[in-house]
């Protein structure tokens, strides 16, 4: 889980006579990850495609056209199928024609319908002006303009314009009719030249005529023509679409096929009579391709396992396990001469010294979290997956952080249906996947915490009353009586980042050792290890006792929230240095991983205090979890209101509330009872407990509150989640950069062989 599947680079070599068969073979076995020639041997040319593969590169184009233009998706697809060359010849062609010619329609037809809209747009100012169409044109003597503008500042510029003799404004809704008489020496633009002073907008004149509201009239009944003949040619695609859907997809499927086999020989390397092919296959299924491939063509090709690729990050020799050439499979690729094609140092030559694909290897529950730091980058061949860590951390952070039942079961039916409804888009199903981790993590802490959409009824009722506790395992500690517990979560989120960075720096040191030497992983992780642990256990050591806040090491004392009996490290103090005070172990540790990171990566030196800042960022868990919890808590608040008892413990008026008068007359030494609590203070009503109409305000509150805390726990809870995988954890060793494993092949989804 840890490491991706192990590659092998492997050569097929063999005569072109027999090139077709093994390409058929290879593409059937779907596991070659072809390496291209890069034109780098002397002798040998990338080759030739396969007769055949314009024509179906030319048919494939076709067939994706024509699904696009009938909309067809996979879910269109019915039975699988064979489909033929001679139905490509045949029913290929006559679809392309009912199709294309039923989309020229559908085409043409919605162009005269957006025609007709223009021209609708165009004539409702003159609808709103009111006077007919054919008396706003045509005229020997006035000069006619229609727009919108300020009515005094047009008259103005009408009047003072020395080639008008007279005018005549009509007023519409927001439209002007503006008649001119020009001069006798005017031109016929007068008018027009006297509104550019005016700022006014001028509308084009329609060519038609009567009453804009008759034509108007007549246009929208050829628009709805116009859009009932549309209708009809859209039902006519429709109607072939359903007809044609199976057979385009299963022949998208067939020509994608043939187009990936002829185009093959595009990356081997050719002679005259020769062909050299190399990728990348898993190395535990390399017997099954090598037996294949022979029972094709039998001794007629080479099958040569190059090289195996071991986890390093570098790719230097060291880290590639070479296969002595006849051992596992044959000899070295040669050209028709017979001379080998070989390196100076004598081993065989590659095609090119490219980076192995990364195959994840994940177990079923793990392998949607892949999303999760593919969202990042794809991890690199050499380096750890933590794919794995995701799984055991992201859904735990996010719970602990939500802790909530009523919202864990939510959340769990949400990924359900994402990972049961979406087979067909990875992407969405591994998010399903996730998300039903995380809430069922959530329940769980849900169930620990006591709570039900932030109702503490599992505390009351299966904690308190079943089980006869006085409180639920761990609280989240809103109250004044739980305040230990908000200040334990502090410190549990300052563990918890110890705990991961230490991973995350153990997995760096083992990479550098793995990569490079002891050195390198001391240098540049154990350093910071030491550095991150000396701190921290000198902070949580009597040492700081004095200056540090005391639930650092009340929370897990015997009398803590936690009482595991851990009331803080001893000093270790080693000697004491005057006006600086004493040096303890922890601190040698810090001190002595400072200098290891100074001599071996000094630039990183001014970066020291990272391991102070990094796990303080851990606190973030604790400041959403007590967030949440507080927006669930007002939401409650307002519907079923809150009074509070004489510990400061707070409780929900869930089945009524204490007499509002009754405690507010309370004098000095007097109490009121009320469920078993002595009651001080009353923080709200409740809306529940008024009116019928506040009590329909008080279901909105309490409907759209809840779905505000469910959506911002995503936004909240699983960013900062996500955020403390990918800032904290994955900087310390994770590089990413791996290439996808796109073996050659094909998976059939709509076609059959049989």
């Amino acid at each position: 889980m840890l490491r991706p599947e192990q590659m092998s680079k492997v050569s097929v070599t063999g005569s072109k006579a027999v090139m077709d068969e093994v390409i058929e073979t290879a593409h059937g076995l779907n596991l070659l990850h072809v390496t291209e020639y890069d034109g780098s041997w002397d002798g040998f040319d990338p080759g030739d495609p396969v007769e055949g593969a314009e024509e179906s590169s030319d048919r494939l184009v076709t067939v994706r056209s024509l699904e696009s233009i009938l909309d067809v998706d996979a879910d269109d697809a019915g039975p699988t199928r064979i489909v033929t060359d001679e139905a490509l010849d045949e029913e290929l062609e006559e679809i392309r024609t009912r199709v294309n010619e039923l989309d020229d329609r559908r085409q043409g037809l919605r162009q005269e319908i957006r025609t007709l809209e223009e021209r609708l747009d165009g004539i409702e100012p003159f609808v709103d002006l009111g006077i007919d169409l054919d008396l706003l044109s045509g005229y020997d003597s006035l000069q006619v303009a229609v727009g919108s503008g300020d009515r005094d500042a047009i008259e103005r510029a009408v009047i003072d314009a020395d080639d008008l003799r007279s005018h005549e404004v009509f007023d519409g809704d927001g439209v002007l009719g503006i008649f001119a008489r020009p001069t006798d020496d005017a031109d016929d633009s007068a008018l027009v030249d006297a509104l550019v002073s005016a700022d006014f907008s001028a509308y084009e004149i329609p060519d038609g005529e009567g009453s804009p509201s008759d034509y108007k009239a007549e246009l929208e009944h050829e628009k709805q023509q116009l859009e009932s003949k549309l209708a009809t040619v859209e039902n006519e695609l429709e109607s072939e679409k359903m007809d044609a859907a199976g057979f385009l997809l299963a022949a998208e499927e067939k020509l994608s096929i043939d187009v990936q086999k002829t185009e093959a020989p595009l990356s081997f390397a050719t002679t005259e009579n020769a062909f050299v092919a190399e990728g990348w296959i898993p190395s535990e299924r390399y017997t099954e391709f090598k037996s294949a491939i022979k029972d094709a063509v039998g001794e007629r090709v080479e099958i040569e396992e190059l090289e195996r690729a071991k986890f390093s990050k570098d790719g230097t020799d060291h880290v590639r396990e070479e296969v002595a050439a006849g051992g596992a499979g044959g000899a070295a690729a040669a050209a028709d001469g017979g001379s080998e094609a070989r390196a100076d140092g004598g081993s065989a030559v590659v095609m090119e010294n490219d980076e192995p694909p990364t195959v994840q290897d994940n177990p079923g529950a793990v392998k949607p979290f892949e999303i999760l730091v593919q969202a990042v980058n794809r991890p690199s061949y050499y380096e750890f997956d933590p794919t794995i860590i995701l799984f055991l951390t992201f859904p735990a952070f996010f719970g602990f952080m939500i802790g909530d039942l009523g919202y864990g079961i939510i959340y769990t039916a949400i990924g359900y249906y994402l990972y049961t409804n979406f087979a067909d888009r990875p992407a969405f199903r591994s998010m399903g996947g996730v998300t039903i981790a995380a809430g069922i993590f959530t329940v769980i802490f849900g169930i620990l915490y006591g709570e039900l959409f932030g109702l503490h009824v599992i505390s009351t009722y299966f904690w308190e009353g079943a089980l006869g506790m006085a409180h639920p395992p761990i609280e989240k500690g809103l109250s004044p009586a739980g305040v230990d517990w908000a200040r334990g979560w502090l410190v549990v989120s300052v563990l918890i980042g110890i705990f991961h960075l230490n991973v995350a720096w153990i997995f760096g040191f083992v990479e550098d050792y793995q990569l490079h030497d002891l050195e390198h992983a001391v240098y540049e992780n154990g350093s910071w290890l030491l550095m991150m642990n000396g701190l921290w256990v000198w902070v949580f050591s009597d040492a700081l006792s004095s200056v540090a806040p005391g639930f650092l090491y009340t929370t897990f004392s015997s009398e803590g929230v936690i009482p595991l009996g851990f009331s803080g490290f001893p000093a270790m103090e080693v000697f004491t240095i005057p006006g600086v005070g004493p040096i303890t172990v922890p601190l040698l540790v810090f001190i002595a991983g400072l200098v290891l990171l100074a001599v071996g990566e000094p630039i990183e030196v001014v970066e020291f205090l990272n391991v102070l800042v990094n796990v303080l960022s851990y606190t973030r868990i604790a400041a959403v979890l007590l967030a949440k919890a507080g927006m669930a808590f007002t939401v409650n608040l307002l519907f079923f209101g809150v009074y509070v008892d004489d510990h400061g413990g707070w409780h929900f008026g869930l089945t009524g509330m204490p007499d509002a008068e009754a405690v507010a007359a309370l004098g000095q030494g007097e109490t009121l009872s009320y469920h078993g609590y002595e009651v001080t203070e009353i923080m709200f009503g409740g809306l529940v407990h008024g009116d019928a109409a506040t009590i329909l305000v008080g279901l909105l509150v309490l409907v759209l509150g809840h779905l505000l805390v469910l959506a911002l726990g995503v936004t909240s809870a699983g960013l900062q989640a996500v955020r403390l995988e990918y800032v904290e954890f994955f900087n310390k060793f994770f590089d990413g950069g791996g290439r996808e494993y796109e073996p050659f092949g094909y998976e059939r989804r709509f076609t059959t062989e049989d």
